[in-house]
C-alpha cells in the first residue's frame, strides 16, 4: 500500500492540467511545465482531482507510484508558487553580486567565480552574503543551489564557505597544542 501514491491531488482553480497519454502538461500563473511519466503508471483526472494508479504490485512499480504522484504535485505547486532556496556566504571578503544574468562571487580564490543563470532560474542577491535561487521546477532549483554551493563548500574548522540557510555546520576543534 502506497500512502503517498494513493492520495489524490486536488488541482487549484488557477492551474490547468492536461494529460495526453503519458505526457503531463501543467500551466499556471508562473509558467508551464511538462513531464513524461513512466509507462507502468496511469493517470486519470476527474473534476479537478488527479489519481495515480500502477499496473501491478511489483517493487519497481510500487516505487514509481509514489514518485509519480510527488512529481506531479511538485509541478502543480511550482506553477502556482515559485520554489526558492536560500544560500548564505560566510567568510571575510566573501560576497556575491548579480551582474545582468550572471552571479559573480568572490570566494577567496585569486579570481572571481561567475555563474550563468540557467533557463527557468533567477538569482536574487538581497545583500552581499545571501543568494536566493528561484524557479518553478523544484528539481532544477535544488540542483542549481547545489552547484552554487559546490563553488566553496563550508569548511568545518572556521565555518567559511557557502551553506544553505537552514543548514547547521558542526564545527570541529582545531589543534589543541602541547600541554
Amino acid at each position: 500500500m502506497s500512502r503517498i501514491g494513493n492520495s489524490p491531488i486536488t488541482v487549484p482553480t488557477d492551474v490547468e492540467v492536461r494529460i495526453d497519454g503519458k505526457k503531463v502538461t501543467v500551466k499556471g500563473p508562473k509558467g508551464t511545465l511538462e513531464r513524461e511519466i513512466h509507462k507502468n503508471v496511469d493517470i486519470t483526472m476527474e473534476d479537478n482531482v488527479i489519481k495515480i494508479t500502477r499496473i501491478d504490485d511489483e517493487p519497481y512499480n510500487r516505487s514509481l507510484h509514489g514518485l509519480t504522484r510527488s512529481l506531479i504535485n511538485n509541478m502543480i505547486h511550482g506553477v502556482k508558487e515559485e520554489y526558492t532556496r536560500e544560500l548564505q556566504i560566510n567568510g571575510v571578503g566573501y560576497r556575491a553580486a548579480k551582474q545582468g544574468n550572471k552571479l559573480v562571487m568572490n570566494l577567496g580564490y585569486s579570481h572571481s567565480v561567475e555563474m550563468e543563470q540557467p533557463t527557468g532560474i533567477t538569482f536574487d542577491v538581497p545583500n552581499p552574503n545571501t543568494i536566493i535561487v528561484r524557479g518553478i521546477d523544484k528539481e532544477l532549483v535544488g540542483q542549481t543551489a547545489a552547484v552554487v554551493r559546490t563553488k566553496r563548500p563550508p569548511e568545518v574548522y572556521r565555518g567559511k564557505g557557502i551553506k544553505y540557510a537552514e543548514e547547521v555546520i558542526r564545527r570541529k576543534e582545531g589543534k589543541a597544542g602541547k600541554k
